[in-house]
């Protein structure tokens, strides 16, 4: 079974609603998972996403804040979804595929401006929910499963636009790199994105505060996608759709692409 995946932080998946049909309509992935939906689950315009193809959504949701959904061409049984360090955020759903591969699409806290927990309790939400990714999947190993979603930190040094700029800026400060490489280590997952692009400068999101993002160019790789070492060599084609950042009244990310031949 060969299967393409894309994640996407959709800021707004109703705002945006068209610029995710137009993603499917042109890309047409197998499986979007989306962050930032920003909308309870059953006010999603799944019914649209229907029309293209796409019956099948799990999603945890709420109104205004956070969300994440998982749109499917292909049958979706529902794996679950965590309220990580207890935030009451929706930010974790799962689902199964019928070849048995289980999909978690999580969005991690963005953590903030300062990267002091002592001074800034959004910095020591982020730790805390990694720490808690780290444990869950310490104490149950993943297998057959990916990961993927906006983690809020661009953990090497060519995924950010001036390393030594932004080693004291969240999402790049080493020990937001380090918790999330905690993270990796204890699920045994391989950044299937880095396995496929080894080498050179590769962003997922630039700042609206740019008046020419894509001239600009500071960008950071904050989206990802993660895969099981039993299928991690199953992947291929990974890719992130920088024009899409360029589309009307776009989100600040650009999807991210893999794809599976399992």
């Amino acid at each position: 079974m060969s299967f393409t995946l894309a994640t996407w932080n959709i800021n707004s998946v109703r705002l945006r609603e068209g610029l995710v049909s137009k993603l499917l309509s042109e890309e047409a992935p197998d499986v979007l998972c989306l962050q930032e939906c920003k909308s309870p689950v059953d006010k999603i315009p799944l019914q649209a996403f229907a029309d293209l193809g796409y019956p099948h959504m799990v999603a945890q949701g709420q109104k205004g804040y956070n969300g994440v959904a998982i749109l499917s061409r292909l049958p979706l049984e529902e794996a679950g979804s965590r309220d990580f360090a207890s935030l009451g955020h929706a930010r974790h759903v799962a689902a199964r595929l019928p070849n048995g591969v289980t999909v978690h699409n999580f969005y991690v806290p963005a953590g903030g401006d300062v990267p002091d927990r002592e001074v800034n309790e959004k910095f020591g939400q982020k730790l805390d929910y990694l720490a808690e990714m780290r444990d869950t999947f310490h104490a149950d190993r993943p297998e057959r499963a990916i990961l993927v979603g906006d983690l809020n930190i661009a953990p090497r040094e060519d995924d950010v636009w001036d390393h030594k700029k932004l080693l004291k800026v969240v999402s790049h400060t080493p020990v937001e790199v380090e918790a999330l490489g905690a993270v990796q280590d204890a699920g045994g997952w391989t950044d299937v994105t880095r396995a496929d692009i080894p080498d050179g400068k590769l962003y997922s999101w630039w700042s609206y505060r740019a008046k020419d993002w894509d001239a600009a160019d500071k960008g950071r790789r904050l989206d990802h996608v993660w895969a099981t070492a039993d299928i991690a060599t199953a992947a291929s084609d990974s890719r992130v759709l920088r024009t899409a950042r360029g589309w009307e009244k776009p989100s600040d990310h650009a999807p991210v692409f893999a794809r599976f031949d399992l």
